[in-house]
């Protein structure tokens, strides 16, 4: 079977890890436990530092989606046609499909897509809209993706007669845009007015892509304005004119049919040959009835007047209110833009009853993140309440705890080197690492009481525990580790930051805890009962 060792210190790893690693690995602990004050002061001032990382890393929520796939919306003028509104749009699904990795172009004209991903609804039929579903080669990886996307933008940013946004699908919940301010007030002229003022705030702020203001462009009317008292002396009543105008333009339900399967449809009656596009030439010819029966020419009673009204008008919470959306560019960090505009607009002064409400990505964070801070705290009593059934002494306990903020002082680090963000994914990550952390603590404090058990002193059983498990915690983090390389190799927006943070802490942890768990377990040394050696 296995042949025995020719040499009794081990092979040749084994050897070379004792004079390379352990040898060093004991100098270093005999000096801190020589000097253990400055030793906890330079680990406290580590994790402080690791601490100052996190402004610089930024937060985010979820990251895009690593499908293969992305949608391409067309917004034309209000009151563009669907003609030219699907001429647009099919000179970019021509387009697209000239590009070597797109797959297929799936268009929707005057309204959005089928529900192809599991936050998009389907937008309603409007004519000035279409979007087009891409599919690209399944085997781009999400920096292709994102290249390929950005070259779309640029290329599609000042096409004429259209907004052309290239979007990418989100993670996470449902956000009409990852950035997004409401103004809350009464008065829509005044929600017009600092609408204007805040998209104009955004769009000065670096890294904003497709700023939307819903009341940027007012929808046309057409007023029928009635002089009362020419129609007063014709006898003819303005419920007349209302009626006959919408008779003329959108058609009034005449009856009910009732088919054979108990269905109802609702027969419409409208002027023939009606067109949308020569309007205004149906009003010259429209004849209202007065009370005598008379068939009088509305042009002789009204007036046909242009005006503007809002495309929309919204409520949240009972609250007249308006929104303005942006997305953003590849490279900067939705938060810290949240930062910057909430910053500028201190300087705003609203008046009485109106005010600034961060939404989008901001918002769902917070509630997405609401809770976690009660499962964190949650997380660490119960693993304080398992340990103390475990060694059934504080102490041991609180040694095994300390190597939580250890692995924490990698986390941040790695997500700062790998250019990620303290995201949703990578939160979850550090409350994972807490307990594979604490698995490796506890093999340590452990066979130190063991050995104290057995009659050995202190210092000594320190120091020998501290040998003793370094090669073996140290093979488990490196398992561990090279585990979760494959993760990060894959980059994926949703994996990789956690693996990131699982394989930083571990480094962390296993490095700073091999010196910590010791020099506090000869500081505050739990309390072992010494079993008695049978002669």
């Amino acid at each position: 079977m296995l042949k025995n060792h020719e040499r009794s210190e081990g092979n040749i790893f084994f050897r070379g890890f004792k004079k390379y690693v352990n040898a060093p690995y004991q100098r270093i602990l005999n000096w801190s436990l020589a000097h253990p004050v400055l030793a906890l002061v330079m680990t406290g001032v580590i994790f402080v530092s690791s601490l100052g990382l996190v402004p610089l890393i930024g937060f985010s929520l979820f990251p895009v989606s690593e499908k293969p796939m992305f949608n391409v919306q067309i917004n034309t003028p209000p009151g563009t046609s669907l003609k030219e509104t699907n001429r647009i749009a099919r000179l970019v699904e021509q387009d697209l499909l000239q590009i070597p990795d797109v797959v297929s172009v799936s268009s929707n004209i005057g309204k959005g897509n089928p529900r192809v991903y599991y936050n998009v609804f389907q937008q309603d039929f409007t004519p000035h809209f279409a979007e087009l579903f891409v599919q690209t080669d399944p085997d781009m990886d999400v920096p292709a993706i994102i290249a390929l996307t950005d070259s779309l933008r640029t290329r599609y940013n000042q096409t004429p007669g259209a907004k052309i946004e290239v979007k990418q699908f989100q993670q996470g919940p449902p956000v009409p845009a990852p950035i997004e301010f409401r103004i809350l007030g009464n008065n829509l002229d005044t929600l017009t007015k600092y609408s204007f003022v805040l998209e104009d705030i955004i769009k000065k702020t670096e890294g904003t892509l497709y700023v939307g203001n819903q009341l940027r462009l007012p929808k046309t009317d057409l007023n029928v304005i009635i002089d009362k008292e020419k129609a007063g002396i014709m006898g003819v009543l303005p419920a007349e004119v209302a009626r006959t105008v919408r008779l003329s333009v959108a058609g009034l339900p005449n009856q009910t049919v009732r088919n054979a399967d108990g269905d109802e449809y609702q027969i419409q009656m409208s002027v023939q040959d009606f067109d949308p596009d020569h309007a205004l030439e149906i009003f010259k010819k429209m004849y209202v009835t007065s009370l005598s029966g008379a068939l009088i020419p509305l042009s002789q009673i009204a007036e046909i007047v242009p005006g503007e009204s809002p495309n929309v008008i919204r409520h949240y919470n009972k609250e007249r209110y308006t929104n303005v959306t942006s997305f953003v560019q590849t490279g900067y960090n939705t938060i810290a833009m949240f930062d910057e505009i909430e910053k500028k607009l201190e300087d705003v002064k609203l008046p009485t009853g109106y005010r600034f409400v961060a939404a989008g990505e901001k918002e769902t964070r917070e509630e997405s993140f609401g809770g976690m801070g009660s499962i964190v705290l949650i997380t660490i009593f119960g693993l304080f309440a398992i340990l103390v059934l475990e060694f059934r002494t504080f102490k041991s306990t609180l040694i095994v705890l300390s190597v939580v903020p250890l692995g924490i002082v990698g986390a941040l680090a790695i997500l700062y080197l790998g250019g990620e963000t303290l995201s949703f994914v990578a939160t979850i990550g550090i409350i994972a690492l807490m307990g594979i952390e604490i698995k490796n603590s506890i093999l340590l404090v452990d066979y130190t009481n063991q050995l104290r058990e057995n009659g050995m002193p202190l210092k000594e059983a320190v120091l020998n525990g501290a040998e003793t498990r370094f090669l073996p915690i140290l093979l488990t983090s490196m398992t561990a580790i090279g585990g979760m390389i494959p993760l990060v190799l894959e980059k994926s927006p949703l994996i990789s930051p956690l693996a990131l943070v699982l394989i930083g802490g571990l480094i962390s942890s296993t490095l700073l805890s091999r010196i910590v768990t010791p020099l506090l377990y000869m500081l505050i040394p739990p309390a072992v009962t010494i079993k008695e050696i049978e002669a």
